[in-house]
């Protein structure tokens, strides 16, 4: 049985490493976010090794069939977006610059901060905050939405309590917590773990998901405490992970592993089992790894959010590109939120 690395501390460069891989890898897909038809998405970026800028027309997208309307002021989050709803074709994205995160992972900025400002995790705060950037007009320039923000905003605006508006959503999307907890959270994993339930019930109150995070969270803990990442997917991974399969399936296209083996799409079931074997196939090799689950396609950005996570975890920051650091436009932002740690992970 595999030990958990309890007495050792992550370092630095193992939590930025963590946080950067989740960035980068969401700025990378967030181009071709959501596109299913592959063909397509080579006619319109081809192979996709930069950060590129989003375009119009995307041919995937659903938001012409997609709809919210704000009972009140209280409700009100899409704000000047809301006119590119009901309409074809338009780009999820179409106003984020190249190397821009999507509107979850600035929700993770806001997570960040508030532990970093409490010196703990604290529900009520990041639950302000949360409420606060989404009532702002102009706090992002990101036109989508996701449907767990908009049932969450519904609930507030028929007068419930923060901590009582999430519904039940199964989307890969509310993992990405979980990454801010464990870089920033508990050293006692039994704790973290309670943290991370707490956390992502907020928003994604879902027994498959709260399931997935409690995996993701420990196999990204004592990832971070040193332990080799295939080895903490095989131990704590195994209800969503098979070596022997996967083993089996390498040599293929991981489009085609994608598709026949687990979905492409943001389902968490088969999203997370997908994040789990990419990041297994290109442990230590982070740029390959965020070029590959950006080419699969599909919820690329949520998906590589976690593989991203797991493969900077694995490799720690130095051993990003400067390159790719240079082109994640929260760069300064998120390394300047690590800059009064030691190497050893502590004030």
């Amino acid at each position: 049985m595999v030990q958990q690395k309890s007495d050792a501390a992550p370092t630095l460069d193992r939590i930025r490493g963590a946080v950067m891989g989740a960035f980068l890898a969401d700025a990378h897909a967030m181009p071709v976010h959501w596109y299913y038809d592959r063909r397509a998405m080579v006619r319109d970026y081809g192979w996709v090794e930069e950060f590129l800028a989003p375009r119009n027309p995307h041919p995937d997208s659903i938001l012409w069939r997609s709809c919210y309307q704000a009972l009140n002021a209280r409700g009100e989050i899409l704000h000047d977006q809301a006119q590119h709803w009901g309409r074809r074709g338009v780009h999820y994205h179409q106003y984020l610059r190249a190397g821009e995160n999507t509107l979850n992972l600035q929700l993770l900025v806001l997570l960040l901060k508030s532990i970093r400002t409490k010196g703990n995790y604290c529900s009520d705060d990041y639950l302000d905050a949360y409420r606060d950037f989404m009532l702002a007009p102009g706090s992002h320039r990101d036109t989508y939405v996701e449907e767990c923000h908009r049932k969450f905003f519904t609930n507030h605006a028929r007068g419930k309590k923060l901590r009582n508006c999430g519904s039940p959503d199964k989307h890969i999307a509310g993992l990405i917590g979980v990454v801010a907890l464990c870089v920033m959270g508990r050293d006692d994993l039994d704790s973290l773990r309670k943290e991370v339930q707490k956390h992502v019930g907020l928003t994604h109150p879902d027994r498959e998901v709260l399931r997935a995070a409690d995996v993701f969270a420990r196999i990204l803990w004592n990832v971070l405490r040193g332990m080799e990442l295939r080895g903490a997917i095989e131990s704590f991974g195994s209800d969503f992970f098979s070596k022997k399969k996967t083993e089996r399936w390498l040599s293929r296209d991981d489009g085609q592993t994608i598709d026949q083996e687990f979905s492409p799409a943001c389902y968490v079931d088969r999203a997370f089992p997908a994040s789990l074997y990419l990041a297994w196939k290109y442990a230590g090799e982070l740029p390959s790894g965020v070029i590959a689950n950006t080419n699969v396609g599909g919820d690329n950005c949520h998906r590589g959010a976690v593989i991203g996570a797991l493969l900077g975890a694995s490799n720690g920051a130095t051993k990003i590109p400067e390159n790719w650091i240079a082109s994640l436009k929260l760069s300064s932002e998120l390394i300047g939120l690590f800059s009064g740690k030691t190497d050893e992970g502590e004030e």
